[in-house]
């Protein structure tokens, strides 16, 4: 593990629990109602865990509908929760733009998110906002096995994701530990089956010897040039790498429903109590849950909307029927500590 992950890991352990303890509920919703997004004019600061490549258009639209620019801090997700956490109520954000909702869920219950309004978190399914009504998805971001075809078949990969640490499969798999998304989906196992399930499915994957990369998308490539033959991913990774590379020997594996494998995140926003322009975030958190936000997701993604009446632009597994076990999303905030202090005891990070 380099120093600036042991920094950026430490922070996320420490802040959050000196924060959790000055957590403060009392602020009041921010409505982003119509009146509240007309009225929103200025400049918001987004901290952004969603690459630029990927967003940039997103915040574009918003600013040509709305007339409120947008300053970006791009960055990996549980680093900006990290800064977040270390920068309190003083951290110059307006909005935490995650892509997922274990790095939410810290700054949220570290008590740094002010209530967002029923109307808002209505639009969305309840699996995708917090219980606490303090941040709301976007889209959704399932975890899948992609394998290269000129390999494997669909039929010879597990039903279910802790089988990887069969001994069939050493050396065979690759992974990028370090990725906010395997992150959450490792704390969504401690929440669902408990934290000795988990360390050793990290455990029996390690003695696997997994090759390791630094996202998803190199994990993608990896496994269509043959360097492994599965690997573990954001199932809309196949679509765009194939949109920057061309056709490729590669398809997405979904495990079975129920399976701790078959877990769906969500990309979300919050809303800093601190904000400085709280009117031009609210208006953001509007846009983004709202047609526009929703249609861009529909149309210029390969992820999920998570508004009832939109569908994803390619053909995928209908996301009614992609469910794990049932976990609550908010509790991820909670358990990610605990997923990168058992990362780094196993020696992925």
């Amino acid at each position: 593990m380099t120093r600036r992950r042991r920094t950026a890991t430490a922070a996320v352990l420490l802040s959050f629990t000196l924060l959790l303890a000055a957590c403060d509920g009392d602020d009041d919703p921010v409505d982003p109602t119509p009146t509240a997004t007309a009225a929103a004019s200025g400049t918001i600061t987004v901290y952004s865990g969603r690459s630029e490549e990927f967003v940039a258009s997103l915040f574009e639209r918003f600013t040509e509908t709305t007339g409120v620019e947008v300053e970006v801090r791009y960055g990996d997700s549980a680093e900006l929760a990290a800064q977040i956490l270390e920068e309190g109520e003083a951290s110059p954000a307006d909005v935490f733009f995650a892509q997922d909702a274990g790095s939410l869920g810290v700054i949220a219950d570290a008590g740094l998110l002010s209530p967002l309004s029923a109307e808002v978190l209505d639009r969305v399914e309840p699996r995708f906002r917090s219980a606490d009504g303090l941040w709301v998805g976007t889209s959704g971001r399932g975890r899948v096995a992609v394998y290269n075809t000129d390999v494997l078949a669909d039929g010879d990969l597990p039903d279910s994701i802790l089988s990887f640490t069969d001994p069939e499969w050493k050396g065979r798999l690759g992974l990028a530990p370090t990725n906010s998304s395997f992150q959450a989906h490792v704390a969504a196992i401690i929440e669902t089956e408990g934290e000795q399930v988990a360390r050793e499915w990290l455990e029996g994957l390690m003695a696997n010897e997994p090759t390791f990369y630094e996202d998803n998308g190199s994990t993608v490539r990896g496994v269509a040039a043959a360097e492994v033959e599965v690997g573990l991913v954001n199932h809309y990774y196949k679509f765009e790498v194939e949109a920057e590379d061309g056709d490729l020997p590669i398809e997405n594996h979904f495990f079975v429903p129920g399976d701790a494998g078959a877990f769906v995140n969500t990309a979300g926003v919050g809303i800093l109590a601190s904000a400085a322009n709280a009117a031009g975030a609210a208006a953001f958190v509007d846009h983004v849950t709202g047609d526009a936000g929703q249609t861009w997701v529909a149309e210029e993604t390969w992820e999920y909307p998570v508004a009832p009446g939109y569908e994803p632009s390619v053909d995928l597994l209908p996301i009614s029927e992609f469910r794990g076990p049932e976990v609550d999303l908010s509790s991820l905030g909670a358990s990610l500590p605990q997923a990168l202090d058992l990362l780094a005891q196993v020696g992925m990070i």
